[in-house]
């Protein structure tokens, strides 16, 4: 591996012009590829194997034509004191509403007249009209959601206070601003880290470039293979972050070899064959991680987990051919003025030439105090993250809906007005949809369910029976007294499927709940049940590959023993902050309640991809100090002090980033920002700097023990560059470190 990447990596040097034409050449084919082709789909979101999409596909062929998953929006009208909405005069208002709405779009499936349908509330100060769209939230044109702001806008006009809630005016979230701000971040640390701007530059370049041919593949290709428009954005936010990651590992260890008289191409060489080596099998691991999400079966994440996938691999070959590329333009301006003087006057030296005096770095200084006190670091460290787990023990999932928007926007006001005027539950009504092609007495079976279910603790209401045409299929709205996403909503809909076998057994009708609260149960559930099988995928596979790596099985275990521990520390986090309302004024958290049920699937899949590249590349180096014959605790010194500032540095980008997302006013992207952030900080700075030296301190040479069995029957892939040493260096002159040229690095 490292004597192939080797060659690589002075290949691109050498015809460097030829590499930046092709990657070049690629991100134009990719950029037309995009602009070219059709717009892409959107989701028609389904969750395989529930009973609420089961319930959905029933209805699509008993009722057809109808509007099951279709977006909705409700219009409140709330009177002013002294009035009511039954008052003549708002009751105008309201009916001109109604006409106003049904002739806004095309894609209107229906319009309810609250005085019709039942929609007053019993003071009569609020009323409400529910308007259902043909198609979902993501396939709503501008010119319908347009239609409905002018009628809200119309009708309030005349005195009326108006809210419009629902999905229908669901926006993608919009993280440009975010991104900008964390690229410049990352631009400002880069600098601080190389002190050259050309260096700082050049993992930046790489990784838009990376990231614009990985979205672009995406767009050009959506309609070939059926991705969405949502398909993109995890591939744009991984593949940023390891985009950077892996330029500034490879970056930096040129830099190094420069700093040990190196000519530029042997240089470059070097930096692939190495620290590539790393980079390929850190790519491979988050690769596993965003693969694996098809353990979920959600075809929305399967293909953003694929997408994603696609981008990282890109990132790993721009890394292994482009870099080494441009590095051969930068030259030597790598370094900034300083340190090129610097670094010429010890070369120029010679090879003799003592640094003993220069004060060893920081990350030389953190190494040799873990050493001396591996067994207090390991203890604070580790009871540090159990103490801030600890809240993940009361997690609970949910999606959150309208209920946890901010106070000051429309969609939480509409949810209160009618959470005041006629109950939460209003608010996610649950669908109970019945099969009734088995019962000798459709609509007897029907009424028996309504009763039944009306009888249920926790219902507010149960509507009548709607048939279909051919008779065999019915629906019940039900309102809960509770809100959509509490548990006792949840606990509610698993007391009428408990019932659902009796009524086969009874009626033999088949009942079934669904609608949007139920889905929401659903996919939460779904989630929680795939949580451990994914984990034991991801880590299972990440063990088996970085045993390859570091030829070790402590090493991997611990890898991803730490890992682990991380995320559970920031899934407790997160439950403090926006379940128990820990901090949540600070954050600017308005409504607590359950976690996304998305969170803890999502936040593994991206940071088991981050922490992987820094243990990969911290690691590495201390394997390979050690293959080359140092001691254990010296080995652990080397790989601090040539990589703890690079990780540093990447962790610092990534919290960054991750960070900017905490002051959206969407509630959903500011916790998922929050648990990025946190979950990067405790894996980078608690993780890997502190529990991974002190167990290998603690350790010694156990710490790369390997079963002579398993040595044999391991590929060897030669990461460390041991081949590649002999094969370049075969005297032990040229074999000699020069720890002057690493004190040297260190400044520069």
């Amino acid at each position: 591996m490292a004597t192939f990447l080797y060659k690589l990596g002075r290949f691109a040097f050498r015809r460097r012009g030829f590499v930046v034409l092709i990657w070049a050449a690629l991100l134009a084919v990719a950029g037309v590829g995009a602009a070219t082709a059709s717009p892409p789909a959107n989701d028609s979101f389904s969750i395989p194997g529930t009973e609420a999409q089961k319930a959905f596909d029933l209805l699509e062929q008993r009722f057809p034509g109808g509007n099951a998953d279709g977006a909705t929006a409700r219009v409140v009208f709330r009177a002013p004191s002294g009035e009511k909405m039954t008052d003549p005069a708002n009751k105008a208002v309201v009916t001109k509403t109604v006409a106003d709405l049904k002739a806004s779009s095309p894609q209107i499936a229906s319009v309810a007249d609250p005085y019709q349908a039942q929609a007053v509330s019993k003071d009569g100060s609020t009323a409400y009209i529910l308007t259902e769209y043909k198609v979902n939230a993501l396939e709503l044109k501008d010119p319908a959601k347009d239609g409905l702001k002018e009628a809200g806008e119309k009708a309030e006009k005349s005195g009326l206070t108006v809210q419009i809630g629902g999905d229908a005016l669901q926006e993608m979230p919009e993280t440009g601003s975010t991104e900008i701000i964390g690229i410049a971040i990352s631009a400002v640390v880069l600098a601080i880290t190389f002190g050259s701007l050309v260096a700082a530059g050049l993992p930046l370049l790489t990784a838009l470039i990376g990231v614009g041919i990985g979205i672009s593949s995406i767009t050009a290709l959506a309609t070939t293979l059926g991705l969405s428009s949502t398909t993109s954005t995890l591939a744009m936010m991984i593949g940023l972050a390891v985009g950077i990651d892996y330029a500034l590992f490879i970056v930096s260890r040129y830099r190094a070899e420069l700093a040990e008289g190196r000519d530029r191409e042997e240089a470059a060489g070097r930096a692939v064959g190495t620290a590539g080596s790393a980079v390929v099998f850190a790519g491979l691991t988050v690769v596993i991680a965003l693969v694996g999400l098809a353990v979920v079966n959600i075809p929305m994440l399967t293909k953003m987990g694929f997408a994603a996938a696609g981008t990282v691999v890109i990132a790993v070959l721009i890394a292994i051919s482009l870099i080494p590329a441009v590095l051969g333009f930068a030259g030597k301006r790598v370094f900034g003025r300083k340190a090129r003087r610097r670094l010429e006057e010890r070369l120029a030296a010679g090879p003799d030439a003592s640094a003993a005096e220069e004060k060893p770095n920081m990350g030389t200084r953190w190494a040799r105090f873990v050493l001396r006190r591996p067994l207090m670091v390991l203890l604070v460290a580790v009871l540090g993250l159990g103490a801030a787990a600890v809240p993940a023990m009361s997690l609970e999932l949910g999606l959150p809906d309208d209920g946890s928007q901010p106070v000051s926007s429309q969609k939480r006001q509409a949810y209160d007005a009618i959470s005041d005027g006629f109950g939460p539950g209003y608010n996610g009504p649950l669908m109970v949809v019945i099969d009734a092609k088995g019962s000798d007495d459709a609509k007897g079976a029907a009424e028996k369910v309504r009763k039944t279910i009306t009888g249920l603790d926790g219902v507010a209401g149960v509507s009548p029976a709607a048939f279909n045409k051919a008779g065999d299929a019915a629906t019940l709205t039900v309102i809960s007294k509770y809100k959509p996403s509490s548990i006792d909503t949840e606990n509610l809909v698993g007391d009428i499927r408990d019932k659902a076998s009796g009524f086969k057994a009874d009626t033999g009708a088949e009942v079934l709940v669904t609608g949007q609260t139920g889905m929401n149960i659903d996919i939460s559930q779904k989630l929680n049940d795939a949580l451990v099988p994914y984990l034991v995928l991801v880590v299972g596979l990440a063990f088996l590959l970085l045993m390859v790596v570091f030829r070790s099985v402590l090493v991997p275990l611990k890898a991803a023993l730490g890992f682990l521990l991380s995320v559970v520390a920031a899934l407790g986090a997160v439950v403090a902050v926006f379940q128990w309302g820990w901090l949540a004024d600070l954050l600017g958290v308005e409504e607590t309640g359950p976690i996304m049920s998305m969170m803890p699937i999502f936040m593994i899949g991206v940071v088991f991809g981050l922490a992987m590249d820094y243990e990969v590349f911290l690691v590495t180096r201390m394997r390979e100090a050690f293959v080359h014959g140092e001691r254990p605790g010296q080995a652990v010194v080397t790989g601090f002090r040539h990589g703890a500032r690079v990780v540093a540095a990447a962790a610092i980008i990534m919290i960054s980033v991750f960070a900017g997302f905490i002051g959206s006013s969407e509630s959903m992207i500011k916790m998922m920002g929050f648990g990025l952030a946190i979950a990067v900080f405790f894996d980078a700075f608690v993780v890997r700097m502190a529990i991974v030296p002190a167990v290998l301190a603690l350790l010694g040479k156990s710490a790369w023990w390997l079963p002579r069995w398993l040595d044999r029957a391991l590929p060897n892939v030669d990461v460390e560059g041991e081949g590649l040493r002999k094969q370049l260096e075969p005297t032990p002159a040229a074999q000699q470190h020069d720890s002057d040229a690493d004190a040297e690095l260190t400044r520069v």
